[in-house]
């Protein structure tokens, strides 16, 4: 069934590129196309053609067609990305999250239509559709990402553009923007290669037309500035020597285990390094399964630790504190009353960690939601230690995934990232691959060394220009000791990333409602017959 546009035409509404059956069937295939540059395959190049596949089928849509475009895409992409949630909780999760991103997301589909169709009324020389109207759909596309990894609840910024890009040339730029400044360019970049294309400038190209040239300037510019930006430079500041242990215990919510038995299983990973050099010992998260603020035996273990390593370690385990049950890190040393610090996890997991409306989502699932008995309240405190006069940022799980955490650890003074995960829910799945590209990312874009451990793995040292130093194979007890360098100085993403999220994010809001306004002007003075809509502009249609 064809999509059919408005009967009346202004001046500038353009006709679909595709009918709505291949628009479909291209966006259903651009979905699978973009997960395809995330981990485990990793083909970032496929990024820039998944947007694509996502955008061409926009253009000319009706706002229904373009609700149906992008929910398609959506829905695509997140079934296949988070299949991962089906490890061990089954469909439910999965088709929910999956579901919540893809309806929230899908209604933006139609603000991308109404940009095709906007931008030209008011700016319909070169420079507004090579220029002006890609700057707004990748602020469309941006502030989507944005909007999405911040609600409901705290939102899953899980899927973001600009994390697909860990292991490219392209990851460099994210030390100056922010992931959110990358996500930005690389949409811009495929928007302004489609209006290249669309105007027939390649065409022209190919004749050696100069006019082509000057066409794909913004487009070129772009891809300059992503391939050649260096690293933020940051300032070495020595090396510590860092002590990892993943025990690969029975650490899932599942996993059928002893008493004592996560803990046991770290000991005796441990134990290989005990004795060697070291200035830090870290455990991943959950590595304890018993509170050490409230267990003597468990504390004093610890304690005995402590000082058979002769170093501070950073462990983590499920803390009370009267009512409240907190994802703890803590810093604990020997003969220190101990914890000497403490870091909550700041964005507990909805669904996974606790329940928000539990009244609510146990009338619809009460068999699911009545496994997640643990609730987990949020962390006020900052996710930073001193160690020693060694600054620790940290980042708890899916706590790397969320910006404020990581830029908070910077700005307080971390030289170096521990971050501690449990991947074991996820086990065999693409989840842990991809989060760890996320702690990459994390690397490249604060300029500091990360630590990413995670109980069952995979496990890795990364550098501060994202390589790896390190490494655990995943499903394997194991220990890392590992000189890694320390880093100072404050990256471009760091200092002005909250100022980009906020341009790009409700300043593209604004931009898209005012240009609308402008647009619906335009277009009652052009079918009153007033032909002085804009300069340049005619009643030819804009495609022509």
């Amino acid at each position: 069934m064809p999509d059919r546009s408005p009967r009346r035409r202004s001046i500038s509404d353009q006709p679909a590129l595709l009918p709505l059956w291949a628009a479909l069937i291209v966006a259903a295939l651009g979905g699978f196309v973009l997960d395809l540059a995330f981990p485990a395959v990793g083909w970032w190049p496929l990024a820039f053609v998944g947007v694509a596949m996502a955008l061409v089928p926009m253009i000319g849509r009706s706002a229904w067609g373009a609700w149906a475009v992008g929910t398609v895409f959506l829905a695509s992409f997140y079934l296949i990305h988070i299949a991962w949630i089906t490890r061990y909780l089954g469909l439910v999760p999965w088709f929910a999250l999956a579901g919540i991103e893809t309806l929230l997301g899908g209604v933006t589909g139609i603000a991308l239509t109404l940009a095709y169709r906007w931008m030209p009324r008011i700016a319909p020389g070169r420079w507004g559709r090579l220029l002006a109207l890609p700057a707004l759909i990748a602020g469309i596309w941006t502030a989507r990402e944005l909007f999405l990894g911040s609600w409901p609840y705290t939102g899953f910024p899980w899927a973001r553009i600009g994390m697909s890009q860990s292991e490219s040339p392209l990851a460099h730029v994210a030390s100056w923007t922010g992931v959110t400044g990358l996500t930005f360019l690389m949409v811009f970049f495929v928007a302004a290669v489609i209006e290249w294309v669309r105007a027939g400038a390649w065409r022209s190209l190919r004749a050696g037309g100069r006019r082509s040239a000057t066409t794909v300037l913004p487009a070129l510019v772009v891809a300059v500035v992503l391939l050649v930006t260096p690293q933020f430079p940051t300032t070495a500041a020595g090396t510590w020597t860092v002590g990892s242990v993943q025990g690969n215990g029975p650490a899932g919510y599942f996993d059928e285990r002893e008493p004592y038995a996560i803990l046991q299983s770290q000991l005796d990973a441990t134990e290989p390094i005990v004795g060697e050099p070291m200035d830090v010992l870290l455990w991943p998260e959950g590595g304890i399964d018993a509170d050490p603020t409230h267990n003597e035996s468990v504390a004093r273990v610890l304690d005995r630790l402590a000082k058979a390593v002769d170093a501070p370690l950073v462990v983590n385990a499920a803390t009370q504190r009267g009512e409240d049950t907190f994802n703890t890190s803590m810093l604990w040393e020997a003969g220190a009353e101990n914890p000497l610090a403490i870091h909550d996890k700041s964005h507990p997991v909805p669904m996974g960690e606790y329940v928000p409306d539990r009244w609510f989502y146990e009338m619809l699932a009460p068999d699911l939601i009545g496994l997640i008995q643990r609730e987990y309240t949020p962390g006020t405190n900052p996710p930073f230690f001193d160690v020693n006069g060694v600054g620790v940022g940290l980042a708890i799980c899916f706590d790397v995934i969320y910006d404020d955490v990581i830029w908070s650890g910077a700005r307080d003074g971390a030289e170096i990232y521990l971050l501690q995960t449990n991947n074991a829910d996820f086990r065999d799945t693409d989840e842990n691959l991809q989060q760890l590209a996320f702690a990459r990312m994390r690397a490249i874009e604060t300029g500091r060394t990360v630590v990413n451990l995670s109980t069952v793995g995979t496990s890795q040292v990364i550098a501060p220009d994202g390589t790896e130093i390190d490494s655990l194979p995943e499903a394997q007890p194991g220990a890392m000791l590992t000189e890694v360098p320390l880093r100072t100085g404050l990256t471009g993403a760091v200092v002005v990333g909250p100022a980009v999220q906020l341009v790009l994010g409700w300043g593209s809001v604004v931009a898209f409602l005012g240009i609308g306004l402008l647009a619906r002007r335009a277009r009652r003075r052009a079918e009153s017959g007033d032909e002085s809509v804009a300069p340049g502009t005619t009643k030819t249609s804009a495609s022509e």
